[in-house]
């Protein structure tokens, strides 16, 4: 006679439920994915000089299959420049600043409201800030692009608001000057995600747009006066 199907216990299926699920397997670029996700994170918190057997731990994965993915750990942090910073640089930006229709305050605003909402997220500011005390190679990188696609375009425009007709190289003055603008626009993200300070006495970014106006017309302001005056 056939063996009668015994029925499951609840022992039997407590067993089941315990046992774990299966892990979804990755392909090989949604695991790169994950390992670049994670060292972006990874660094955000613990900086450019954490081990990379600790990045390994935070994501899930064996220090082998990260060193299989990304050799060397300068490897992984230029895969993370690239994915944070040259790879977020919009070439709207460059049309906007020379879009002959505008005029310079309204390029300058538009262009550093839409900047901010790129560049004054927590993983930048923090990476940024942690590569420029540790190797500099991030900044180095990233300041050759700014000084190449956008300090001329803004020199320019600056020299056009004030009716200067100038065609030379910026010089040292016009290049500092433009940095007060520059760096007062990011020492919002320095506040909020390195100090941990509220920005405008509120924790909302939603005051950030007004801020970056003034900064520009400020910055107009005074160029006027302190440069060609």
């Amino acid at each position: 006679m056939p063996t009668a199907k015994r029925s499951k216990t609840p022992a039997d299926n407590a067993g089941e439920a315990s046992s774990p699920p299966r892990r979804k397997r990755l392909s090989t670029i949604e695991r790169e994915r994950q390992i670049v996700a994670g060292a972006i994170r990874f660094f955000s918190d613990r900086g450019l000089d954490g081990q990379l057997r600790d990045l390994a731990a935070s994501i899930g994965v064996t220090h082998t299959l990260l060193y299989h993915y990304f050799p060397t750990k300068q490897a992984l942090i230029d895969r993370v420049y690239l994915e944070m910073f040259e790879g977020l640089w919009q070439p709207e930006w460059e049309q906007l600043l020379d879009n002959p229709k505008l005029d310079p305050q309204t390029k300058f605003t538009r262009f550093y409201v839409a900047y901010a909402q790129v560049v004054l997220e927590r993983d930048f500011v923090r990476i940024l800030i942690f590569s420029g005390l540790s190797d500099r190679s991030i900044p180095d990188r990233f300041f050759e692009i700014l000084r190449q696609r956008l300090f001329p375009r803004m020199i320019r425009e600056t020299r056009r608001h004030c009716g200067v007709t100038s065609r030379a190289r910026p010089n040292a003055r016009e290049l500092e000057q433009l940095m007060g603008l520059h760096g007062g626009v990011f020492y919002i993200g320095v506040r909020r995600w390195v100090y941990g300070q509220t920005v405008h006495g509120v924790q909302a970014v939603d005051h950030d747009a007004t801020c970056i106006a003034d900064l520009v017309k400020g910055y107009l302001l005074s160029a006027r006066e302190v440069l060609y005056g």
